[in-house]
């Protein structure tokens, strides 16, 4: 694996901060799955903007998969540490809502995270940096009147919009010891250098990303062999077999599969010109293996 295929870590300590643009200026993200035919997101967008003009609001996506939480983590977790420390992420994947899931305020030492406790910050628990998690439960932080189906706008907007202005985490509840965990699918390093894995998200492309990360990649690579007679890797994924990594869609020239590590550090299967995804008929939990073998050419 060349080095132009190594990323920055989610954890490696964020984006240069914004203190020198005033607390009020602080940034607030939005995930969701409400797409954007109705009028949802621009809700929320308004709440904020009552409690706080000067902030600044960027979209991440609002076109997760209905309800599927796993894909809203997966996505939160490879974006947020692009954005300046001090930046409020909100993200609202919630099929709960009106249930009796908690509201949440996670910290870690350069972001906050505002949402439903439903697992969609799992992959901030066990990492570098992470603090604490408080219980949403002081109203005088919520609309007046909170809807059983829309707690985005009702609750999570407010208090994003509160928080941007600097008011003392402490005030929106109490900390929480046991908030909910994704049982999330691990790729794993087989004795001798084979990596099993699974496709966890498809993108707009069609391109199919894996759970394979570079580190896992390069411990297999590593019990396989290096120096000299490097091996190479086989990708087996639904049937057809890659052969090597392409540094990036195009670099054979011809239509064909191809895999490389994308802009999350993850390891993608592509098809040139084409949808992946619907070439192999492949979707979220597909299995992919790696087997890597020296060149005796």
């Amino acid at each position: 694996m060349s080095d132009e295929q190594m990323r920055l870590g989610p954890f490696s300590g964020g984006r240069p901060g914004i203190e020198e643009q005033g607390i009020s200026r602080r940034i607030i993200t939005l995930l969701s799955d409400f797409g954007t035919e109705d009028n949802s997101v621009a809700m929320m967008k308004g709440v904020i903007l009552g409690i706080n003009p000067e902030v600044h609001i960027v979209d991440i996506s609002h076109s997760i998969e209905p309800h599927c939480i796993e894909v809203g983590s997966e996505i939160l977790s490879t974006s947020f540490h692009y954005f300046p420390r001090g930046t409020i992420h909100v993200a609202v994947v919630d099929p709960g809502v009106g249930g009796d899931r908690r509201g949440i305020l996670v910290a870690t030492a350069n972001y906050f995270f505002v949402g439903p406790d439903n697992g969609i910050f799992s992959n901030l628990y066990e990492a570098p940096g992470f603090k604490w998690v408080r219980d949403l439960r002081n109203v005088n932080f919520f609309l007046e009147k909170v809807s059983s189906t829309f707690h985005g706008r009702d609750i999570f907007s407010p208090v994003a919009g509160y928080l941007s202005l600097g008011e003392d985490p402490k005030g929106f509840g109490p900390p929480i010891a046991d908030p909910v965990k994704l049982q999330r699918a691990q790729s794993h390093v087989r004795p001798g250098g084979g990596i099993d894995g699974e496709v966890v998200y498809i993108d707009n492309f069609g391109n199919l990303i894996t759970n394979i990360d570079t580190g896992v990649f390069e411990n297999g690579e590593s019990l396989a062999g290096n120096g000299k007679d490097r091996p190479i890797p086989h990708i087996e994924i639904a049937g057809a077999t890659v052969h090597g990594l392409s540094e990036n869609y195009q670099e054979s020239g011809i239509v064909r599969f191809g895999a490389h590590f994308n802009g999350w550090s993850r390891l993608e299967i592509f098809f040139s010109e084409g949808r992946a995804s619907d070439k192999l008929n492949a979707g979220r939990g597909t299995p992919i293996k790696v087997r890597f073998e020296r060149d005796n050419s």
